[in-house]
């Protein structure tokens, strides 16, 4: 009788325990430039502590640090800047060799993704940009295919940040990756820019998710934290990215505000964007 009830008595606990939570939905990241006054092994000790699966925008001999930590750099340095980039044809063949260096590095690294720019318009049209754009990633793609890398454009907006940069339109960048026509091309659609720019958040994403590999996030305005004081609601947006059977990461690049722990800003940001 003791046993049995011993028994009963495990059994009932058992029943009570409550259950595991369910696996997030959505792998995080975190952009390493807003946190460049936290040295990049206290980043990485507190972002794996945190949840985060990557930190990201590393250049190549930061790669192996992350590594230590079992982290990953979900968006790899690439050949462009913001400002100039694939959209200026005297710049292409830097831009090609300096990418095919870094492709089988980052492949060797095991990083799936590695961040491109358009550059600024600087008198040309968006027409004369995409076309130039086109040129340039035609060259670049099939070293990105040999290598298993996808290749991402940034999306930024031209409003606030970034005055007179192409890439500054979801339509833009999606007709982009139509007329490339790679599997290893893909934007890299930044929330905050594109609330800026457009609007319409989610219907854009559901639109022209196909298009999209690889998410950033940010409050608005202000690039700040993901709390009450920005407009955009990052749960819904963060649930419905999730609904679309996204399988890549979700880089935080929201600024710290002054006068705030960043890594306690960085803990809520990853706690809103848990799904």
């Amino acid at each position: 009788m003791v046993a049995a009830g011993a028994a009963a008595t495990q059994s009932a606990s058992a029943t009570a325990r409550p259950p595991a939570p369910p696996a997030a939905r959505l792998k995080q990241s975190v952009c390493r430039w807003p946190y460049e006054g936290v040295p990049l092994e206290t980043l990485c000790r507190e972002a794996k502590q945190i949840g985060l699966q990557s930190v990201e925008l590393l250049g190549e001999h930061e790669w192996p640090v992350t590594k230590r930590f079992g982290l990953t750099c979900a968006m790899a340095t690439g050949p462009t800047t913001i400002a100039v980039g694939l959209n200026r044809p005297d710049q292409h063949d830097r831009i090609v060799a300096e990418a095919a260096r870094l492709l089988p590095l980052v492949a060797a690294a095991g990083l799936p993704n590695m961040i491109v720019f358009s550059g600024n318009r600087a008198g040309l049209s968006d027409g004369e940009g995409m076309e130039h754009c086109e040129r340039g990633l035609r060259r670049i793609t099939p070293l990105a295919e040999q290598w298993g890398v996808t290749v991402c454009m940034e999306l930024l907006n031209s409003k606030v940040d970034h005055h007179d940069y192409q890439c500054d339109h979801t339509v833009w960048g999606a007709e982009l990756v139509r007329r490339v026509g790679s599997p290893r091309f893909k934007l890299l659609y930044d929330i905050y820019h594109m609330q800026i720019m457009e609007g319409d958040v989610i219907h854009t994403i559901r639109t022209h998710f196909n298009a999209i590999a690889h998410f950033h996030t940010g409050g608005v305005p202000g690039r700040h934290e993901l709390d009450e004081t920005q407009e955009l609601q990052y749960r819904a947006i963060m649930t419905a990215i999730a609904d679309l059977g996204y399988t890549g990461f979700v880089g935080q690049e929201f600024i710290p505000s002054r006068g705030r722990d960043p890594i306690a800003s960085l803990r809520q940001g990853f706690t809103v964007c848990s799904i």
